[in-house]
């Protein structure tokens, strides 16, 4: 371990994991992603507790895929990528993304997962996004749930939370409130357990997406293009062409076949340096907004009751990004009794349009009326 460097990244409470490779930009990377929403700072060797260790080795890389390759693998698409695995008699599982030339060996026994690969970034990612996992794992364990939701906190810590389907607008509220004076704590989910009379709130850490339209209407289109001309970087799952567009100016909104929209990706640290949304580590449930956008309408209040459901929970069942093909995660019961008891903090259903002036106008009131 003396040639290596280490990263350890910790929730506020506690969970933690440690990212180890013989690149400073593995571990610099981690230290990004984390840093601002979870806490993440240089390790010293002995290290001890679950641990990712992630090189670029070519050699290393070819082993593991055919040891793959030797068991009959399955197949699942991990993070969009398609990746085949294998569970061995031991336990351990071997697994490999050959699109994204990484390979991975989990030993549950030790919690030690290792990662090799061709190309540092990708190896980078991939690390983060495993050390992200396992404290995922561990958070379930400890009573934690999964909220799919957008999360903004006040100095205070109370803290709301914004739940719908997709496109309903939950980080557009987020980004508002944000922007208003709020701290971001989530754009997509959030952990979320009961304690001490109330609901404490942790954020996942994540890559976040902004729309053109948002981006532009908050005036923050050209600062953004400005950093990327001065050869300043986003993250890596930013489709070129998007990259592309900011470059040269173009606003339009650009689409994928499957009609989703690409959108510019940001790193949880830049949300704050370039768009100037300041981060928060933990906050308590306060109240939900449940908002839903209509095209052409004005921003208002809806009087219609809404419920928090099943869907409103990620699960082993309904996570459609990073499948548990190595047994990270704990198997866990229903939420009903959570979203009872999110269900009965103040709660607000409201209708925004594509002014954004009048939605965060609404949304500011609508907020500060919650918590009064």
């Amino acid at each position: 371990m003396t040639d290596r460097t280490a990263t350890r990244i910790a929730t506020a409470d506690g969970q933690a994991v440690t990212v180890t490779s013989r690149s400073t930009a593995v571990t610099d990377w981690a230290a990004r992603y984390f840093g601002s929403w979870w806490n993440a700072a240089p390790a010293e060797p002995p290290i001890s507790g679950a641990l990712v260790s992630a090189d670029v080795d070519p050699d290393e890389y070819e082993d593991i895929a055919a040891t793959v390759l030797r068991h009959d693998p399955d197949e699942a698409d991990y993070a969009g990528s398609p990746m085949l695995h294998t569970r061995h008699e031991d336990g351990s599982v071997t697994a490999v993304q050959s699109g994204e030339r990484l390979a991975y060996r989990w030993d549950p026994s030790l919690r030690r997962l290792r990662i090799a690969g061709h190309d540092e970034t990708a190896v980078a990612t991939a690390a983060a996004r495993l050390a992200r996992e396992i404290v995922r794992g561990m958070l379930l364990v400890d009573g934690w749930q999964i909220l799919h939701a957008s999360a903004v906190t006040r100095d205070d810590g109370a803290t709301l939370l914004t739940l719908g389907d997709k496109g309903a607008g939950k980080t557009t509220t987020a980004f508002l409130l944000a922007r208003a004076g709020w701290r971001l704590l989530a754009n997509d989910r959030v952990f979320v357990r009961p304690g001490h009379g109330h609901v404490r709130v942790l954020p996942w850490p994540s890559a976040a997406a902004c729309g053109f339209g948002l981006l532009d209407a908050l005036g923050l289109f050209e600062p953004v293009a400005d950093r990327l001309r001065a050869g300043e970087l986003m993250h890596p799952t930013q489709d070129q062409r998007v990259t592309d567009a900011l470059l040269a100016g173009r606003r339009e909104p650009l689409w994928r076949a499957n009609g989703k929209e690409m959108k510019p990706q940001f790193f949880p640290d830049q949300l704050d340096t370039w768009l100037g949304m300041p981060l928060a580590t933990e906050g308590r449930a306060a109240g939900l907004l449940f908002p839903q956008i209509t095209a052409g309408g004005e921003p208002h209040l809806i009087d219609e009751p809404r419920h928090l459901g099943e869907a409103d929970f990620f699960t082993a069942g309904t996570e459609d990004r990073y499948p548990d093909v190595f047994g990270l995660l704990p198997l866990t019961g229903g939420a009903t009794g959570l979203a009872d008891q999110l269900g009965a903090l103040p709660h607000q259903a409201l209708s925004l349009g594509h002014d954004t002036a009048a939605n965060a106008a609404l949304l500011e009131k609508t907020a500060a009326g919650l918590l009064d």
